[in-house]
């Protein structure tokens, strides 16, 4: 079954290394196992870094352009190709086993310590805390050192010695012969997976890793007029990489939860207040709740249902600048449902004196009015 690298990586066969590059990464974290727990997840992500192993690599690239799509056979490694001949035969698949073999070509002597993996914690605040902003005190459960090898990934007392199979250099020379010639690959040694150095006895904690998994406290500040899906890192609060690598980040999404009353709007909020009928034809003054505490709105009299009043600077903090967004105070009337017959009555005189024809004006009265 064959695959498309570029679809595989969500990029067009145009696309710039930068391109191939900035897509990885994204899709990377999106499928990564640690962060992603959904079936399929996994081979998605593997199948995302294969795709990146020889699109990134200039020489891989070009024989993957040249002779088409990526067989995705169980024996095709990372860069095994069809499409190359018209039939696929045995001495063929030897050849690109050489050019893309199942493990990556040496790129500059014994392989290091990598870096450990980025984590994501997700937290949600309250819309007065992405107001004020607000210290939270979270728990988060990585990869660090070994207690017991302190990272060292021997068993305390054995120490560690040279590869005999590469000589400490992590990686070996491979001859492999075709009918096309001979062809020299250079693989990581299978003995020292890459590390130049083997263990006399790996750690019965950490199974010779150098990690193990911790539970660890953090003190997280929240920016005031933080909004939904803010990310914040947190430098070396990821997992610590094996064999001595360093550590990866911490990634603090952010969400903010819906209030009771107020609805947010960017850096705009808005409450809705019903005010009795009367107030709003008499006119009236009152107390208005504010992310900051009460505020007073003087209502004039005659003041139509659905109006919108603005208090300024009394919204968001801008999270990139300075100053506030405003608050919105949106006057509905408040109407009786079951008015008594008192009340009625009186409506009714009101509705009387609405309702009583006006004397008609002469023209010369309108004119005279007009000016």
């Amino acid at each position: 079954m064959s695959i498309d690298l570029y679809a595989e990586l969500e990029v067009t066969k145009g696309a710039s290394d930068t391109e191939i590059k900035k897509s990885y990464k994204k899709l990377a974290r999106k499928y990564h196992p640690d962060v992603n727990k959904d079936s399929g997840a996994e081979d998605k992500f593997k199948r995302v870094q294969k795709a990146y192993d020889i699109l990134s690599d200039s020489q891989k690239k070009q024989q993957y352009d040249q002779y088409g799509v990526a067989d995705d056979s169980p024996g095709g490694g990372q860069g095994g190709f069809g499409g190359f001949g018209g039939g696929g035969g045995g001495d063929f698949e030897d050849v690109f086993d050489v050019f893309f073999g199942g493990q990556k070509q040496g790129r500059g002597g014994r392989r290091g310590p990598a870096r450990g993996d980025d984590l994501r914690y997700d937290i949600t605040v309250t819309l007065e805390e992405a107001q004020t902003g607000a210290a939270k005190h979270i728990e988060v459960y990585h990869l660090d050192s070994c207690s017991r090898c302190d990272g060292d990934c021997a068993e305390p007392g054995y120490k560690k010695t040279t590869c005999n199979k590469c000589g400490g250099q992590g990686q070996i020379k491979v001859i492999q012969r075709t009918f096309l010639g001979s062809f020299q690959q250079v693989a990581t040694c299978p003995d020292c997976q890459g590390q130049g150095e083997k263990i006399e006895k790996p750690c019965t904690q950490c199974h010779g890793r150098g990690v193990e998994k911790k539970k660890k406290q953090l003190d997280v500040s929240i920016p005031a007029g933080v909004e939904p899906g803010v990310r914040l890192r947190v430098t070396g609060e990821g997992n610590k990489g094996e064999a001595g690598g360093p550590s990866g980040d911490l990634y603090v999404f952010i969400d903010v939860a819906e209030h009771k009353y107020f609805q947010r709007d960017e850096d705009d909020i808005t409450i809705e207040l019903n005010v009795l009928f009367t107030d709003l034809i008499l006119g009236t003054e009152i107390e208005v709740p504010t992310l900051g505490g009460a505020a007073k709105l003087k209502v004039p009299a005659g003041t139509q249902t659905n109006t919108k009043f603005r208090f300024k600077g009394k919204g968001m903090p801008h999270l990139k600048g300075y100053g506030k967004g405003d608050q919105y105070v949106v006057i509905r009337a408040d109407l009786p449902k079951n008015p008594s017959n008192e009340e009625k009555k009186l409506i009714k005189q009101i509705q009387a004196i609405h309702n009583k024809p006006k004397a008609k004006k002469s023209l010369f009265d309108c004119v005279k009015n007009r000016f």
